[in-house]
């Protein structure tokens, strides 16, 4: 179950160990910058800068500041992707409630360890390409539970895909809220989120989604 088929950041693909060393320096140096001054005052000179690269050397790999923050979004997001599954794989008892937890304590934890990917993606929406990415992801995590729900016997096969998307579009907003004035988050809000969002889903669940299945 993988949530994020995410079309690459456009840049030039290095094929060479040396230039793919290049790369993450790259790519490690804007995490470390856009902590400290977020994502509209970043530019890709200081990110080069930093890295102890030409900014022309940027260029050949990176069209624009957005495809760096990209690249780092898609590479928190696999990082994301990865917990999601293994906290999954630990739940003995499924149902709708304790897979919402899961992956919402998945996040949580993602968070807590990737500072940068906080400031990008839950503070850095009003950047057009963050922005956009943001609602494609929420929609492809969206189907990608959705229908693992289904296929548990948790969810009815009609469950909408719209009920789904507004589901995670909710949590999101919750982790934005939570986020947005603390790189640790607030336990309280994302705790109410999660009832919140619990709630609704179960809703559709099936008699098996409120009592649980063992696995």
């Amino acid at each position: 179950m993988r949530s994020s088929e995410h079309p690459p950041p456009k840049r030039r693909v290095p094929t060479q160990e040396r230039s793919r060393r290049r790369v993450e320096d790259l790519l490690d140096a804007a995490e470390r910058l856009v902590v400290d001054r977020g994502v509209e005052a970043l530019t890709t000179r200081d990110i080069a800068e930093a890295a102890g690269v030409p900014v022309a050397s940027l260029y050949q790999y990176f069209g624009a500041k957005e495809d760096v923050l990209l690249a780092l979004a898609v590479r928190d997001m696999a990082e994301m992707d990865e917990q999601v599954m293994a906290d999954l794989a630990t739940v003995d008892l499924l149902t709708v409630a304790s897979l919402t937890r899961s992956v919402m304590e998945s996040f949580v934890r993602v968070y807590h360890r990737r500072r940068a990917f906080v400031v990008i993606y839950l503070r850095g929406r009003g950047n057009a390409a963050v922005g956009q990415f943001g609602r494609d992801h929420n929609r492809r995590v969206a189907a990608m539970l959705r229908d693992f729900a289904v296929d548990a016997g948790l969810a009815y096969p009609d469950l909408p895909l719209a009920a789904a998307e507004l589901a995670v579009e909710i949590g999101d907003r919750v982790f934005q809220l939570a986020f947005e004035h603390s790189l640790t988050g607030d336990d309280f809000l994302v705790e109410q989120g999660t009832a919140m969002v619990t709630g609704y889903l179960e809703r559709y669940a099936t008699p098996v989604g409120l009592s649980g299945v063992r696995r």
